[in-house]
């Protein structure tokens, strides 16, 4: 897949795509439709995604907890997967916040990257202030030449699938929930980084991530499934993960620690791609040690159940 992030300068091999818009936290099933619905309007033009980065509610509210359901590269992997052959991935900045609807439809779609088609939620809006609505985008589409498809909002059991019902069935602890909106598991990407060698010491290494800069879920112990996507030991696991702060040693800052099954091997520096797959147990506290080693083999035993029959 092709990333472009300038859409004043792209190259005429990169213009005339069918793109669906959005910034597709999640890649749910909704996502899904609309960007089938990009691929069906122009079967002949390459299939591409315009989303922005950062998130436009990460630039307008800084200080706002963390919300998003994947990083940026989570979410590139994840488009891969459904075939998307261009991703346009613009910088979401002054400038561009700053463009009225039919600036943004005239120096970006239109003249910018030269779309042959858009393909846009019924809930869309963008440009200055989200001041310009989907049937705009269809009203600009026609005066400039490019297609434009409004998707109807997707639901499921009576309820509008979005990223906002994900977020919360994670918060709730509730991933095969998410997972049934999503379409695939909720997955917490990236790099093995150095922790205080306690699940070694334990007798449960441990692979630890941050979870900075994403929504947290329900802190606790899953049963998940693992892609390492890179090393000399990619390929895919079984394994229980703890997240949180770790409370039996005082933790502070959120991560998720993963414990692979029948795993001998140094994981520092690759890239995780951590399902989590059911909410065992919540964080606890315990009197010492060997209660906490016991509960953990108990956690690991209930996990390997659930992942033999998922």
């Amino acid at each position: 897949m092709q990333i472009i992030r300038d859409f004043q300068f792209v190259e005429p091999q990169d213009r005339g795509a069918s793109v669906a818009i959005g910034n597709f936290d999640g890649v749910h099933i909704g996502h899904q439709s609309v960007i089938d619905l990009a691929r069906r309007a122009c079967p002949e033009a390459p299939l591409g995604v315009l989303t922005f980065e950062p998130h436009p509610r990460e630039y307008f509210v800084p200080e706002a907890p963390p919300f998003r359901l994947m990083r940026g590269n989570a979410r590139t992997h994840r488009l891969e997967k459904l075939g998307v052959q261009k991703l346009y991935e613009l910088p979401f900045n002054a400038a561009l916040a700053g463009l009225t609807p039919e600036e943004f439809s005239r120096n970006v779609i239109s003249e910018g990257l030269g779309l042959a088609h858009v393909v846009i939620g019924a809930d869309f809006c963008f440009g200055k202030g989200r001041s310009g609505s989907a049937q705009d985008m269809v009203r600009f589409g026609q005066k400039m030449g490019f297609g434009v498809t409004v998707a109807p909002l997707m639901e499921q059991s009576e309820h509008v699938v979005s990223s906002t019902a994900i977020r919360q069935a994670l918060t709730e602890g509730r991933p095969r929930d998410a997972a049934a909106m999503l379409g695939h598991w909720h997955r917490i990407e990236g790099e093995v980084i150095g922790g205080e060698q306690r699940g070694r010491e334990l007798g449960f290494p441990t692979a630890n991530m941050s979870i900075e800069g994403i929504h947290r879920p329900r802190f606790g112990v899953y049963a998940v499934l693992v892609d390492v996507l890179n090393g000399p030991h990619k390929g895919s696991y079984r394994g229980a993960a703890s997240v949180g702060v770790r409370p039996m040693f005082n933790g502070e800052v959120p991560n998720i620690e993963t414990f692979l099954f029948d795993f001998s091997g140094d994981l520092y520096g690759a890239t995780l791609s951590v399902g989590l797959i059911e909410f065992l147990r919540p964080e606890m506290k315990f009197d010492d040690l060997k209660g906490l080693v016991a509960q953990m083999d108990k956690d690991c035993s209930r996990a390997r159940d659930v992942l033999a029959e998922t």
